[in-house]
């Protein structure tokens, strides 16, 4: 488990708290430093039980501003909500809960199989690419973190599984809770908040690039559909800035002609560019060129791009 530092943890406390009360969520932004894994996105929801986490990043600094955030509110963690199991959103469940032991964890079931499949085998090459010493140490660090996770399966497993839509009163709030199957992953959490008619949207948006790693298309598509059918007027995606409706119509146009595109590779990631270009200037000098490239060999046009695809492949 990663020591939370109680000096970062003290000074982050006016800032949460007055974004708090300026607002109906506090969005702590993820990281996607150059050469590092990335945190996705984390959202504090102030509810009358307790706060509800949606999506606990990876590195300290991330769970440091969580539970910084709980203290400014004098309240307690009450629920964490994992709009996946990528351990970019999973990640720091651990150090959530043992803050907060009574936690529950909202998510879909995926992450059984993503335990005996995907996560299993990048391990493997993981623990290979360790073992040939040439590891930085800050990418060490990051990799045997996520060992720590994926060893730590209570922590990943939800207690509270979602198996289909609804709404839920989750510490005194009610949200309601959607499933995605065979979207990004085998099974996407996304919360619409009809109060504040915000959606929180887990990778299902991603700002820079889709990431495909684990995706099924054709189910990724059929949920931005269901996002678009809810009256929202604010987005929060995995990954990067708050979207009004009119910015995710954008990126929604973006994903799908990447998706579908069927001309060369540079010509494939030159349209990405220039349909999502609003969503990339939070990038700077970093290019999502090669990340890009790599989807379009590895899952779009691989021979087993349908992988993900209902009825999942098991090793």
């Amino acid at each position: 488990m990663r020591i939370v530092s109680a000096i970062a943890f003290m000074a982050a406390l006016p800032c949460a708290s007055a974004a708090l009360a300026r607002q109906p969520y506090l969005l702590i932004p993820g990281t996607f430093e150059k050469g590092r894994q990335p945190d996705g996105n984390s959202i504090i929801l102030d509810a009358p039980e307790g706060v509800i986490v949606i999506d606990t990043g990876r590195h300290d600094r991330q769970q440091e501003k969580i539970l910084a955030a709980a203290k400014s509110l004098g309240k307690p963690i009450a629920a964490i909500i994992n709009t996946h199991w990528h351990l970019d959103h999973t990640g720091g469940n651990q150090e959530i809960r043992a803050a907060f032991p009574n936690v529950r964890i909202i998510a879909s079931n995926a992450v059984l199989g993503a335990l005996n499949g995907f996560l299993k085998d990048s391990r493997e090459g993981a623990e290979e690419y360790l073992a040939g010493g040439k590891a930085p140490a800050d990418v060490e660090s990051d990799i045997r973190a996520d060992f720590a996770a994926m060893d730590d399966r209570a922590d990943l497993v939800p207690s509270d599984p979602v198996t289909r839509s609804g709404r839920r009163v989750i510490a005194g709030r009610a949200l309601d809770i959607n499933l995605a199957s065979y979207a990004a992953t085998e099974g996407d959490v996304w919360v619409y908040d009809p109060r504040t008619r915000t959606v929180f949207a887990g990778d299902l948006v991603t700002a820079f690039a889709p990431f495909l790693d684990t995706a099924c298309v054709a189910g990724w598509k059929r949920a931005l559909d269901r996002i678009e059918a809810i009256p929202f007027t604010s987005l929060v995606p995995g990954h990067g800035d708050v979207m009004n409706r009119a910015q995710f119509r954008k990126w929604r146009i973006a994903f799908t002609h990447f998706v579908d595109c069927r001309g060369t590779k540079d010509e494939c990631i030159a349209a990405w560019k220039r349909d999502a270009a609003p969503f990339l200037a939070p990038l700077g000098s970093q290019s999502v060129d090669g990340l890009l490239g790599y989807y379009l060999d590895a899952r779009l046009r691989n021979p087993d791009r349908n992988r993900y695809c209902p009825p999942v492949k098991r090793p």
